[in-house]
């Protein structure tokens, strides 16, 4: 079962957004043909590394990564990467690498069976969901039963949020509909289920303001920059993120789409201050995944 073994004091960062686009067998995490219409959109066609490949790469940078795929079974059509072969690989890579896994809403009883065995027999430390990939609204008193027990087991949930290149330029856009990821979906889960620690990934364009209010408002939110280039960010976001959200702001790639290196190279060109920054790119997320003593939120 993985355990976490990264030294905080050896590590410069700690990417909380990175996808396994593909398993040791080669099997991809999605169908060919949205896996071919995200090359077009992100203007990439480069490598989809294996888990083993991106343990060295940050490795290679001093870095820890939260790593996951997403389970879209019911809705594309498609098996799944396997979130315990991540959990099995990650424990190979316990000094760099930390495993989240996914489960498919829509599987019911299933869902919560595997998400149950993925916490107590493979150790993962968190869980991935894009509701417009995965066709659910995180809101429906459906999947309360699912984040009872993320939030009975103490572990954060990571929801896709705001536009996604997944499926665009496709007819009808794959039949994915955005409005599933607007951030406001997520009100209702972190007022319902106040001890369960959301993740809203990446600035929530063109909802941004939403996703601020909702950190804003419930404690129990956080919001990771992964997604975008950094000098891209909303003017509205890198205020808060510099002030009343400093504490629950997280470093976070969306590699291999967006590489650290790049996304750092930007951060220095934005209005980020300095002393936000070790927070934003190591403390928050030490403290949010439980390999630094806890501490109150400063108010």
């Amino acid at each position: 079962m993985y355990q976490p073994a990264i030294d905080l004091d050896a590590i410069e960062a700690i990417d909380v957004h990175v996808h396994i686009e593909i398993d040791a067998h080669g099997h991809a995490s999605l169908p060919d043909q949205l896996v071919e219409a995200a090359s077009r959109y992100f203007k990439t066609d480069g490598p989809r590394p294996t888990i083993d490949a991106i343990a060295e790469y940050y490795r290679a940078r001093r870095m820890a990564a939260v790593v996951f795929t997403v389970d879209a079974r019911t809705h594309l059509n498609h098996e799944p990467i396997s979130s315990i072969e991540i959990a099995r690989a990650a424990s190979d890579h316990n000094d760099v690498l930390i495993p989240f896994g996914s489960v498919d809403p829509r599987t019911g009883p299933a869902a919560l069976e595997l998400a149950a065995r993925l916490i107590e027999d493979e150790g993962v430390r968190g869980f991935k969901f894009h509701p417009t990939v995965q066709g659910f609204d995180p809101s429906d008193e459906a999947y309360h039963p699912l984040w009872d027990l993320l939030q009975a087991k103490r572990v954060p949930a990571l929801f896709h949020t705001g536009q996604t290149g997944i499926g665009a330029g496709l007819p009808g856009g794959y039949g994915l509909r955005l409005g599933l990821s607007n951030p406001m979906l997520l009100d209702p889960v972190a007022a319902t289920f106040p001890e369960l620690q959301i993740i809203m990934a990446h600035p929530s364009v063109p909802w941004q303001d939403e996703a601020l209010s909702v950190a804003t408002h419930k404690q129990n939110t956080w919001i990771d920059l992964s997604g975008w280039r950094p000098k891209y960010f909303p003017a509205t976001l890198v205020q808060y993120a510099n002030s009343i959200l400093k504490h629950r702001v997280l470093f976070g790639t969306d590699f291999p789409l967006l590489t650290p290196d790049r996304w750092r190279s930007d951060a220095e060109g934005t209005g980020l201050k300095p002393e936000v920054m070790p927070g934003i790119v190591k403390d928050n997320a030490a403290r949010l995944l439980g390999l630094a003593i806890q501490r109150e939120e400063p108010r």
